[in-house]
This record gives C-alpha cells, structure tokens and sequence, in this order.
C-alpha cells in the first residue's frame, strides 16, 4: 500500500486524493440515463462505482444489455402484432407507424426494468 501525500494549503495539510482512472469507453443514451438516475436517487451506489473505478463499466454493461433487450422486445412485439416485411411493402406508412408503437413500448420496460432501477 502506498503511502498519502499531503499538500499545505495555510495551516492545514490536505490529502492528495485522486478517483481511480478507468478506461474511456464511449457511453450511449441509456448509460447515460442510467448514469444520471444513480447520481440523483441512488447517490450511495454511484459514489461506490465511481471512487472504485468500475461506474464506466457498469454503464457499459447497463448500456449493451438495454440495446439487446431493446432488439429482442422489438423482434417479440413485430411477431404478436402481425408487423411484417410484407405490411412493409403493401402500407409503409402503416408499418412505420406500428414500428414507432412498438419502439415506443419495448423502450417503457427498458427504462422501468433496467435504467431507473
């Protein structure tokens, strides 16, 4: 274990205290969500994950397993509701609007189930 090293600020001598470095990964939308919710309404978990260098991680993973929920609920809901390439053909404006529908619903038990959680 290394030793702390203190700088004099007037009287006082203050630790020299710096948070891990974690590696730079890009974070996309919900890590980004995700990220924000632990900072307001968790505040105790994300101080865990930053000062231990593992919240860029946690957010990475947070973001991957949103986007693989959002794609498997996507495929799930276009089979229940009929929505095929076919109706794509035939209707497009339909199919979009369906498609936006879906999206907008896979997304809800994304945000309930793993981002504000």
């Amino acid at each position: 274990m290394s030793g702390i090293t203190y700088s004099r600020q007037g009287d006082y001598l203050i630790p020299d205290l710096t948070l891990p470095t974690e590696p730079e990964i890009p974070l996309g939308r919900y890590a980004m969500m995700h990220r924000d919710y632990l900072e307001q309404h968790k505040r105790v978990t994300y101080l865990n994950l930053l000062t231990s260098g593992r919240l860029n991680e946690h957010l990475h993973q947070t973001e991957q397993a949103a986007l693989q929920r959002l794609e498997l609920l996507t495929k799930q809901l276009c089979k229940e509701q009929g929505v095929t390439e076919e109706l794509k053909e035939k209707a497009p404006m339909q199919w979009v609007g369906l498609m936006n529908n879906i999206r907008s619903q896979a997304e809800e038990v994304i945000l309930n189930e793993l981002i504000f959680n």
